[in-house]
């Protein structure tokens, strides 16, 4: 897939905005002409009266042009959105799919389109009005991000042995106490290991510097060592596969789940992302401030670390036992002789 070559001039230029003016990853870019382009088909299906069961992949957008771009009102948003929600598949490779995505994905794909609009609106000034500027968002139903426990974090890192145990320890030992993406994490460079701190590479290709501390430092040194009894065929890559090459996301996948099933964690309910949350989760649990952890984490919005807020229970917990009203207990008083209900009714 290269919308350079796939995608109608209008819908090219919004993406090439993106990537080339914005500085927008080209995964991002991607999803958002994988976006559009559904968008499109679907608005081509319902403006040119084609039959409803007309499967989407067999509609063309390269006719999609500034004129039919600026057809779309409202409603037909509204229209697809419904669409979506109900009868999208979710995993056609699946053998019972699904149909009908959640919010999140919906709201994903609102923001392309308006995104979409407001190019063509603000910066291109190619309509001289937003057709869908009152255009709302789904509405998210936020869940608190899962998340181990001290002592299962613990386990989990006493577990690891076997084959590529330096390897695997380091990695989970870096998402414990670093809390990096797995994106992050799979792009790091032997030139970005430094003394104290790693440097990496985050979303939309902004670099952020990651300090580490003892255990981490320690892990990555023991790997090194192993690391250097072998002839890697990526010369660059921090770490390294089976095969020589830069470690892929699946591998890490792959591992994280194997170790917590050997620990004794349950292994589907949690993932390498989680492993994030849980390194974020605990550095709360240890006084990190949160906009200390939104640098650590590499949020460009104070609301996304905000989240981790939430979970802190056992805090919160404590601060309810520690008013100094806690131990207070009322008084038992006798009550009075001509005290009665029916004489405190009469006042």
């Amino acid at each position: 897939m290269d919308y350079r070559t796939e995608a109608p001039e209008i819908i090219r230029s919004f993406l090439n905005y993106h990537e080339n003016i914005v500085g927008h990853s080209r995964k991002t870019v991607d999803e958002y002409y994988l976006d559009l382009r559904t968008f499109f088909r679907y608005m081509k299906l319902v403006k040119n009266g084609l039959p409803r069961d007309t499967p989407l992949d067999n509609i063309s957008i390269a006719d999609v042009d500034l004129e039919f771009v600026k057809s779309v009102n409202l409603s037909d948003v509204y229209d697809y959105l419904g669409y979506m929600s109900r009868d999208r598949v979710k995993n056609r490779n699946a053998n019972d799919p699904e149909f009908g995505l959640n919010s999140a994905s919906r709201a994903r794909k609102v923001s392309t389109i308006r995104s979409f609009y407001k190019y063509l609106t603000l910066k291109t000034h190619q309509i001289e009005s937003n057709p869908i500027q009152d255009l709302d968002s789904p509405k998210i139903m936020k869940s608190l991000p899962r998340y181990l426990s001290l002592s299962e974090s613990e386990r989990l890192l006493d577990s690891v042995d076997g084959k590529n145990k330096e390897r695997d320890y380091c990695i989970l030992t870096i998402f414990l106490n670093c809390g990096l993406r797995i994106s992050e994490l799979v792009g790091l460079n032997l030139s970005d290991v430094r003394a104290d701190h790693l440097r990496v590479l985050g979303k939309g290709n902004k670099e952020r510097v990651v300090y580490i501390n003892d255990a981490v430092a320690e892990a990555i040194n023991d790997y090194l060592q192993v690391r250097k009894t072998v002839a890697p065929l990526n010369k660059n890559a921090l770490f390294l596969s089976s095969r020589r090459e830069r470690i892929s996301k699946s591998t890490v996948h792959a591992l994280v789940k194997k170790h917590l099933g050997e620990a004794g964690i349950d292994e589907t309910k949690y993932s390498a992302h989680k492993l994030r949350h849980t390194a974020a989760t605990l550095m709360l649990h240890s006084g990190v401030d949160v906009r200390t952890l939104q640098e650590l984490l590499g949020h460009e919005h104070l609301n996304t670390t905000e989240i981790y807020t939430h979970v802190e229970n056992e805090g919160l917990r404590e601060a309810a036992m520690l008013s100094p009203l806690s131990g207070h207990k009322k008084p038992s008083k006798p009550a009075a002789q001509n005290d009665t209900l029916d004489d405190v009714d009469e006042e």
